[in-house]
């Protein structure tokens, strides 16, 4: 697959496009043979890969459309085959478009989102969306709800299969990183903000541990959310850092860490150079920008829609 070299240099109309071909390849061979059978795995890949791409362009539609399409090439009949026990390597797939959801902001949508009718089939969906709905209660100023939703996530984690997993990566240590996330929100939205930042970054080393992979384990980069509650606070310094590991702009990361090229690190780091006078980096920036923005199909104000007060 391209995309594998496609998403390392931050190529992501390329991820989009080339998973779409694959996708319609394989859906003649699932018209063929139907979707009962090992061979879903690789399917649930394609349109993986391309949500995290369209992700990474801020194109919500294209998103939307992976992740619906994700949903549905996973029957259910299919995670109860016990051998091969197919819902340890299938169902963590099915809540991909929570990630999405997170990554637009689309708050109301994710609180609205219904719980899977078996928690104990979709164990990983069900913790999945009580982070999830925790996350957009604490946006939403909701604190009461986001304290309930986060009991409810641990409740969900304490009984996730260990044999649970999304590829490479064990499900129960994704879910490490959304408890520091939901962690990290909810405190940010009390105003204990030495909390909050002590579990984004938290959240950023679980990130930056996860065993590789492509997609990779967690669907938006942990420094995102952190930069944009920076920035808030006016740490404009330690927010530009965490954009610079992103893009690629030190060597702080190992390359396949490093997100090229993404609109929302762009337009945080672009941000961070102009309120610290660097107006001439700023201006190079500025057009990197203008050239991935161009490709979103929603505003991009700010490097994660966790963050209230955004640039314009």
């Amino acid at each position: 697959m391209p995309s594998h070299i496609d998403v390392l240099c931050g190529q992501y109309d390329a991820v989009v496009r080339t998973n779409d071909e694959a996708i319609a390849a394989d859906r003649k061979y699932l018209e063929r043979e139907g979707p009962v059978n090992f061979y879903t795995l690789y399917r649930s890949h394609n349109y993986h890969f391309k949500l995290y791409g369209a992700m990474f362009q801020g194109r919500l539609a294209a998103a939307r459309e992976a992740a619906d399409g994700l949903r549905a090439t996973i029957p259910e009949d299919l995670l109860r085959m016990e051998s091969p026990p197919m819902a340890d390597w299938l169902e963590a797939f099915v809540p991909m478009h929570l990630h999405a959801l997170v990554r637009f902001g689309r708050w109301q949508e994710l609180i609205d989102t219904p719980l899977p009718p078996d928690p104990e089939l979709y164990a990983f969906s069900t913790a999945l969306t009580h982070y999830a709905k925790g996350v957009a209660h604490a946006a939403t100023g909701h604190i009461e709800q986001s304290e309930e939703q986060r009991l409810r996530f641990e409740d969900a984690v304490a009984r996730m299969p260990e044999t649970r997993y999304l590829f490479n990566n064990s499900c129960l240590d994704i879910l490490a990183i959304a408890r520091a996330m939901l962690n990290g929100e909810l405190e940010y939205r009390k105003a204990n903000y030495d909390e909050a930042f002590a579990f984004l970054r938290q959240a950023i080393a679980l990130d930056d541990g996860l065993p590789y992979d492509e997609p990779w384990g967690w669907m938006q980069p942990t420094r995102h959310a952190c930069g944009a509650l920076l920035l808030e606070q006016d740490e404009v310094e330690a927010a530009a850092q965490l954009y610079r590991e992103d893009l690629g702009f030190d060597a702080t990361l190992p390359r396949p860490y490093q997100h090229p090229e993404n609109v929302w690190a762009l337009h945080g780091y672009h941000e961070c150079l102009t309120r610290l006078g660097r107006h001439d980096e700023a201006t190079i920036i500025r057009q990197r920008l203008d050239i991935a923005a161009a490709r979103a199909d929603v505003p991009i104000q700010a490097s994660c829609a966790c963050r209230t007060s955004v640039v314009r």
